[in-house]
């Protein structure tokens, strides 16, 4: 969908980048949320008190629940994949939000940013699972006994794929969709304030669609955890 404005775009062609900009609108706004969450992430940091300031108090509640709900899932052991799943959660959430702001596109509505993020965390299961259960952890893909490998380990590998096709279709399914919904009624109504109630809706489907693959993410690292390999 070809937006009829987007900020960012229109800097990149000020500079000469223009072809760059309208071919990967969702590369440039992925920079625009890594800036401002590294911004966001030092300011937080850096205002750090013993008596914590209203803004330490959000950015820890933010956190701690964060960690408090993938604990619950993964139990203690699980404590180590909070950076990467925190990560998950904070950067979809953003590049979902980031799509309500007038001239800006989220990253998220691209299938190539929701199957970078899909890819990153069916690859890390696979590293979780070889530093738990070492050379055994093939022992999953091929069945209890040998002479079910051929029926076991297709149905396995097709299941591992699906994960992929499931956490980036899903994801830019919802982002791309809204932003047709908001493209059109932005077409229709003008500056008037017929799109308001949809993207009021938008902030609900940002953090839902961000907390569903956040959950997932969560489910299979902790499948990969379990002994049951």
């Amino acid at each position: 969908m070809e937006h009829p404005y987007l900020f960012f775009v229109k800097i990149f062609e000020l500079i000469g980048l223009g072809h760059f900009a309208h071919a990967n609108p969702h590369v440039i706004y992925s920079w625009v949320v890594m800036i401002l969450l590294i911004a966001a992430g030092a300011l937080a940091a850096k205002g750090i008190r013993m008596i914590p300031t209203q803004g330490q108090n959000v950015s820890e509640l933010i956190i701690s629940g964060i960690e408090n709900f993938m604990i619950e899932i993964t139990g203690e052991e699980g404590r180590w994949l909070f950076p990467i799943v925190a990560t998950v959660f904070i950067y979809i959430f953003a590049c979902n939000l980031i799509g309500l702001v007038p001239g800006f596109f989220p990253p998220t509505a691209s299938l190539n940013t929701t199957l970078a993020c899909a890819l990153t965390v069916v690859v890390f299961t696979h590293v979780i699972g070889i530093k738990y259960h070492g050379a055994k952890y093939i022992k999953h893909f091929l069945g209890p006994v040998w002479w079910m490998i051929p029926i076991i380990f297709p149905i396995e590998l097709i299941g591992h794929l699906a994960r992929i096709l499931s956490l980036s279709f899903r994801l830019f399914g919802n982002m791309m969709g809204h932003e047709l919904v908001l493209g059109i009624l932005f077409g229709l109504a003008g500056a008037f304030f017929a799109p308001l109630p949809i993207m009021a809706l938008g902030i609900f489907v940002a953090l839902v669609q961000a907390f569903v693959f956040f959950l997932l993410s969560i489910m299979y690292f902790s499948s990969a955890m379990e002994h049951a390999h």
